[in-house]
C-alpha cells in the first residue's frame, strides 16, 4: 500500500471557506477517480509558516493507480484549486509506501 500526500500551507484569509471546499468538493472529487481506497485530512501542528498547513493523504494499492490519477484527474482538479484561490496557497506533494 501506498500513499499520495499533499501537503498544503493555505492563507489565513480563505482558510475556513477553503477547508470546507475541499471537504465538500475537492476531496470527493479525488476519491471520485477511483484511484484511491481512502483518505484523510490532517492538519500538521507546529508549524513556522503563516497561514495553516495541511496533509491530505489518499491512500492507494498499486503505483498504477497513482499513475491513472496524475494522467488522467490531477491536472483538472489542481487547475480547479489553483483557479478557485490562485495565490493564497502554496502546495507540494509526496508519494510514500506503508511499510506496516
Amino acid at each position: 500500500m501506498f500513499i499520495y500526500n499533499v501537503t498544503v500551507n493555505i492563507d489565513e484569509s480563505v482558510h475556513d471557506e477553503w477547508i470546507q471546499w475541499m471537504k465538500s468538493h475537492h476531496v470527493p472529487d479525488v476519491m471520485k477517480s477511483g484511484c484511491f481506497v481512502e483518505s484523510k485530512i490532517v492538519r500538521v501542528l507546529h508549524v513556522n509558516d503563516t497561514g495553516h498547513t495541511y496533509s491530505f493523504q489518499y491512500t492507494f494499492k498499486q503505483m498504477p493507480d497513482i499513475e491513472k490519477y496524475q494522467k488522467e484527474f490531477a491536472p483538472a482538479l489542481q487547475t480547479d484549486v489553483k483557479q478557485k484561490y490562485g495565490d493564497k496557497f502554496t502546495a507540494f506533494r509526496t508519494l510514500l509506501e506503508i511499510i506496516e
